[in-house]
């Protein structure tokens, strides 16, 4: 039954493109009514449909939810990322940065690393961190280069320090 849910969820998110807003929100909508009102995996849902559909002040309670309720490892790192931008659209920078920190911390060297680093930059260059942003962005995009990895690691770092 579990996978079917899950099935049905991405297949309204494969079609989101060709869908309004609108229809995403009540689509999901109409999915997640078939769960528990405090299921961490359906207020997830519910809030990405938001956040899809630009609706973040009614997006961001409903990942809080999510994540006190009990997201599982493969969706708590995601959670935590998207409420973080959310957080970032509503303009409360700070809040968005400490949580991509702690996330970064969290999640040092995983498949999370660089998505929390992409959002984190942006946050900080929301926040008029420019130079700090880029570094942080140089940091993560190193990892993928098949060279000069070592050399872009340490402008990055002489980007930090002139600061």
């Amino acid at each position: 039954m579990q996978e079917n849910w899950r099935d049905r969820v991405a297949e309204i998110w494969s079609q989101a493109d060709s869908m309004t807003d609108q229809h995403v929100v009540s689509a999901i909508d109409e999915v997640v009514a078939e769960r528990d009102a405090d299921d961490a995996e359906a207020l997830f849902e519910a809030a990405g449909a938001r956040d899809y559909a630009g609706l973040e002040a009614e997006a961001e309670p409903l990942y809080r939810r999510a994540l006190a309720h009990g997201l599982d490892a493969a969706l708590r790192p995601r959670a935590v990322i998207q409420l973080a931008s959310t957080l970032r659209n509503l303009g409360r920078i700070d809040e968005a940065i400490a949580l991509l920190e702690q996330q970064l911390n969290e999640h040092p060297d995983d498949e999370w690393t660089g998505p929390s680093a992409a959002f984190l930059a942006l946050a900080l260059t929301s926040r008029g961190d420019t130079t700090q942003g880029i570094a942080v962005a140089l940091m993560v995009l190193a990892d993928y280069l098949p060279v000069y990895e070592r050399s872009v690691r340490s402008y990055a770092a002489e980007l930090l320090a002139d600061e």
